[in-house]
């Protein structure tokens, strides 16, 4: 018999290749909710293909470093008050990035401005509780975000996965997931639904970065003239 007509040769053929696993480095600042569900959805399988290779918080006393250690992830503490400059700290943050090798960052309720190098820009993701360009910018985050838009008498928030840049909430969008604002809502109960849509979104994402490559991504990118 032909080996190349063998059925295990046939079935070589057809059997799609084993994709390796996307590494990724976690970004946060506090609670680590974003982690924790990225975490349980590595862990029962709704999230293939995955690995959380490196955790780095910006703070050493926050629920999310527990969480990280809890899981058994490597961990670092880079702290922004510990560098005069952003340079400096920017440099520390991607030192510690780069400890395990890594294909792309998640930015997970990372509340500190850095400078994204070169090798990473394109490479860095973030999601955002409001549907951004609006209610994005410097000091928006948390509560503060939630009682802007109810200030200004919005009937839609939801959450934005962008690439991140230099600036403030600013970069490519990947997608957005919308939801109603109501006429009874307050900040908590805001929060709640606009978090429900996060926990769903940023796997999501993550799903189809895993499943078509980090070159996916470049298609968001506008070519620089």
């Amino acid at each position: 018999m032909n080996p190349e007509t063998a059925p295990d040769a046939e079935a070589r053929r057809s059997t799609p290749p084993v994709r390796a696993l996307l590494r990724v480095a976690v970004l946060i600042s506090g609670g680590g909710s974003t982690l924790a569900n990225l975490i349980e959805r590595i862990c029962d399988g709704r999230l293939r293909g995955v690995r959380i290779v490196q955790v780095v918080s910006s703070r050493p006393d926050v629920r999310g470093v527990e969480i990280a250690r809890g899981a058994g992830l490597p961990l670092a503490i880079v702290q922004r008050r510990d560098f005069a400059a952003l340079d400096a700290f920017s440099d520390a943050l991607v030192h510690a990035i780069g400890q395990t090798p890594t294909d792309l960052v998640v930015m997970a309720g990372f509340l500190c401005r850095w400078r994204i190098p070169p090798p990473w820009r394109g490479r860095v993701l973030n999601i955002h509780p409001a549907l951004l360009p609006a209610f994005g910018g410097q000091g928006m985050f948390g509560h503060h975000i939630h009682e802007a838009v109810l200030r200004s008498g919005a009937t839609r928030s939801g959450c934005t996965v962008h690439l991140a840049d230099d600036e403030y909430d600013h970069g490519p969008i990947l997608a957005q997931r919308e939801v109603p604002v109501l006429k009874d809502d307050t900040v908590e109960t805001l929060t709640a639904r606009v978090g429900q849509a996060e926990r769903e979104l940023y796997p999501e994402i993550l799903q189809t970065i895993a499943d078509r490559g980090t070159a996916w991504l470049d298609s968001f990118i506008r070519p620089v003239k």
